[in-house]
């Protein structure tokens, strides 16, 4: 009888594993044990942009070690995007972040269904239809704009408070690359956010006609400077500004707010307070996906707009970075963490909206007001505010 019994466990036994061998075989893996990330950066970390980007690679080795393998190429221009994407997925890339705005990313999504591409959006992605591989996000950085103007605003208020200057001289300088609605968004938010506590402020916009040249960029700060701007801020890649702000600051008062990067160790008696989209929430979520072989948008934490993500202070998508306390008007620290407690809540109506003035950045005939207020990254990650404020910006030729 015991051999009876001992036969019928090992034929269930055999059978189980049987079972078990026939499973694994026929059954698809539910996760990769290893993924290999490319990384495709369209300057090099030199510059504040794409150093800030880099972070989310620096993060994505942090976390999965010898799980990932990483591929990295810098410093490729939109156009010359074809040969680093092809030499990636020659080596077996599963998935590649671009923080370029090239459009044959793409293209080049669609000839490889097996890599997903996750790229920076670079315009506006709704009703855009997009191979089912090809992903865009961007944290909504008018938020962290507008808080920085909060923190301007204070050191503008106290220095007309002290006598330094008037509140009629209340002028603000943006160094900016291009005229596009992502620009535009970003530096209108800045000033809103300084008139929320200096309304007499106005600002001066001066276009370098590229994303990074450190001399177009101190130049340009330096010519707003000498217009009398006391704030100058910027969204171009280089130091330039920071550096034009701390050179100033040795005759006059002048202060610098940055971009992505904290600019304390270039201008460490100017630089104020930065802001800067944080690509790692979005960068680890879609790694996380594809090594549990899940679509993207179903692990990414954000507002989904199909293929498109994006998010602010609420998810971690954007922060500020380094308030200079040595420099910052008093309660700044306080004011800037209540507006950021405001846009954690949801609440985010409040900052493109006013008794303003305002005509279409593409067509000068076309003329509104923000009375009713403007949402921004509604329905999707790239910024879509595209008008100048009527008495308030000025654009310098």
């Amino acid at each position: 009888m015991k051999r009876v019994y001992l036969i019928t466990i090992l034929t269930c036994l055999v059978a189980l594993a049987a079972f078990v061998i026939t499973v694994s075989i026929l059954s698809p893996a539910t996760f990769n044990d290893s993924l290999t990330v490319g990384f495709i950066y369209d300057n090099d970390e030199s510059t504040a942009y794409t150093f800030n980007f880099s972070l989310a690679r620096d993060a994505v080795e942090k976390e999965y070690g010898d799980r990932v393998k990483i591929l990295t190429s810098s410093n490729v221009l939109d156009d010359e995007m074809e040969e680093p994407v092809r030499e990636m997925a020659n080596e077996g890339c599963d998935i590649i972040f671009f923080n370029g705005y090239s459009d044959l990313v793409i293209k080049l999504a669609a000839e490889y269904p097996n890599i997903q591409f996750c790229q920076t959006s670079y315009m506006d992605m709704s009703g855009v239809s997009v191979p089912s591989n090809y992903h865009t996000f961007k944290g909504e950085a008018y938020q962290g704009r507008y808080v920085s103007g909060i923190a301007a605003g204070l050191k503008m208020n106290q220095m007309i408070s002290s006598g330094y200057m008037t509140p009629d001289q209340a002028l603000v300088g943006f160094v900016a690359a291009f005229p596009t609605s992502e620009v535009i968004s970003g530096y209108t938010a800045f000033l809103l956010g300084v008139k929320s506590i200096v309304p007499t402020a106005r600002m001066q916009v001066v276009y370098t006609g590229t994303w990074s040249s450190y001399a177009h960029e101190k130049s340009a700060a330096a010519r707003l400077i000498d217009n009398g701007c006391v704030i100058i801020s910027q969204h171009t890649d280089t130091i330039g500004p920071a550096i034009a702000c701390e050179e100033a600051s040795e005759k006059k008062r002048v202060y610098h707010v940055g971009n992505s990067k904290s600019m304390g160790e270039v201008a460490p008696t100017s630089a104020l307070v930065s802001s800067r989209i944080c690509w790692e929430p979005y960068v680890l979520s879609a790694v996380e996906a594809v090594m549990k072989m899940r679509p993207i948008e179903s692990v990414v934490s954000g507002n989904i707009h199909g293929n498109d993500v994006s998010a602010g202070f609420d998810r971690g998508w954007v922060e500020m970075i380094d308030l200079n306390y040595r420099i910052a008007a008093a309660g700044t620290q306080e004011a800037m963490d209540e507006a950021i407690e405001q846009f954690k809540q949801g609440r985010v109506d409040f900052v493109f909206k006013g008794d303003y003035e305002m005509t279409d950045a593409d067509d000068p005939s076309k003329k509104s007001n923000l009375k009713d207020g403007y949402i921004e990254n509604g329905n999707t990650s790239y910024p879509t505010f595209n008008y100048i404020l009527t008495d308030e910006i000025t654009i310098l030729e």
